[in-house]
């Protein structure tokens, strides 16, 4: 199964006042520090999404070696940045099953994303997603059986109304790091005293 991930980082980040995909954590940008992680799973291909000021951003990764799509509309919604990652890999990969992963969430590592994968093919469902604060989540898997799906999404409509339709076809996996997202000030001060970070 060929796996692609797509890495949204399209957002203006309107709450926290200035770019998160530029935020340094560890001596890496958010945005940097996302695509290592994608990179060292077994997933075979990455996408990142860029939406507000795609220049600025790049700034914060080496995008010469990475593939991006900018996605023009990104003010409409997380939809269509989601879309317009996953047009690429249907277009150019050939993907078979795609991981949808947040530019904000720290703590998503490599093994994360890899269990994913695992556990999609050890369940057999079409559908695999991250639990955590009472919801299911990204980062999440889709088989390609779910991609028009996907591409019928308006809006602020994100996977997870995906996810929820179909709860048959969902083996959901306890990430309890999932729930930590960097959106304000206080996120990022709540995320000082996370001591295993």
């Amino acid at each position: 199964m060929k796996t692609g991930i797509i890495l949204l980082a399209a957002g203006s980040s309107s709450r926290l006042g200035r770019p998160k995909q530029l935020l340094k954590i560890e001596r890496k940008t958010l945005i940097q520090r996302a695509i290592d992680e994608a990179k060292k799973s077994k997933a075979g291909e990455l996408v990142v999404v860029l939406g507000w000021n795609p220049e600025l951003i790049k700034t914060g990764f080496e995008a010469g070696k990475i593939p991006q799509v900018n996605n023009p509309d990104w003010e409409q919604g997380m939809a269509s940045s989601m879309q317009a990652g996953l047009r690429y890999l249907m277009e150019k990969e050939n993907t078979d099953q795609v991981i949808l992963m947040l530019v904000d969430q720290p703590f998503v590592y490599s093994e994360i994303l890899d269990r994913l994968i695992q556990e999609k093919k050890n369940s057999g469902k079409g559908i695999v997603a991250c639990s955590y604060a009472g919801t299911l989540g990204v980062p999440a898997l889709f088989d390609q059986k779910y991609f028009q799906e996907m591409l019928k999404l308006k809006g602020s409509d994100g996977a997870k109304k995906v996810i929820l339709r179909h709860p048959e076809d969902v083996f959901s996996i306890e990430f309890p790091g999932g729930s930590v997202d960097l959106d304000t000030e206080e996120d990022l001060r709540k995320l000082d005293s996370l001591t295993d970070f």
